[in-house]
């Protein structure tokens, strides 16, 4: 629980990346995301394994941490088929790896909101079944219903618009989108 009593519950992470030669001439490199190591110890780019051209790396360890008011979108990822972590990566084009991993979440709508910033790399990797049921236990625990309300209209008409009028608060004897008069002196 943090000072503002928010309760959440944290697990460290390990990410691993695999990298693979690219298919075309414009990426060397073709790095995805393959697994998630819970309980994982602090790693910086361990190489877990090689074969051939294509190695595994345990990137990083990273906080998986889970909130007592996102239970909701922890329903919807164990929902899905299978319920996935979500590895927020960018771009390092200046370091000694070409990536570094941000963080993890559980959150399907949080996954979405850095997809649409298009700075950073999001990538869906598989749960382990521990992992599915700590997520499962705490989102049963915490979870809170809430009931469906139905928005009221104020009564005001929106459908009686002049198209061509502008506002209608401003007064103007014509169409708004009439072609201009030249002025004469």
């Amino acid at each position: 629980m943090t000072a503002s009593g928010t309760i959440h519950v944290q697990i460290p992470l390990g990410i691993v990346l695999r990298r693979t030669p690219g298919v075309t001439r414009w990426a060397k490199w073709y790095w995805q995301a393959v697994a998630v190591l819970p309980g994982a110890g602090p790693a910086d780019w361990k190489e877990l394994r090689r074969d051939g051209d294509t190695t595994d790396y345990h990137a990083a360890t990273v906080p998986l941490t889970l909130w007592a008011t996102d239970t909701e979108a922890y329903h919807v990822n164990l929902a899905d088929n299978p319920p996935s972590v979500y590895v927020i990566i960018r771009n390092e084009p200046d370091g000694d790896m070409p990536l570094r991993v941000l963080l993890a979440t559980a959150s399907p709508y949080e996954a979405q909101d850095y997809a649409d910033s298009g700075e950073e790399l999001v990538e869906k990797v598989a749960m382990p079944p521990g992992l599915v049921a700590w997520m499962h236990e705490f989102t049963e625990a915490h979870h809170v219903e809430e009931p469906f309300v139905k928005r009221r209209r104020n009564g005001t008409l929106t459908d009686r618009v002049e198209d061509g009028r502008g506002d209608l608060r401003i007064r103007q004897d014509s169409d708004v989108y009439r072609a201009p008069r030249r002025v004469t002196p």
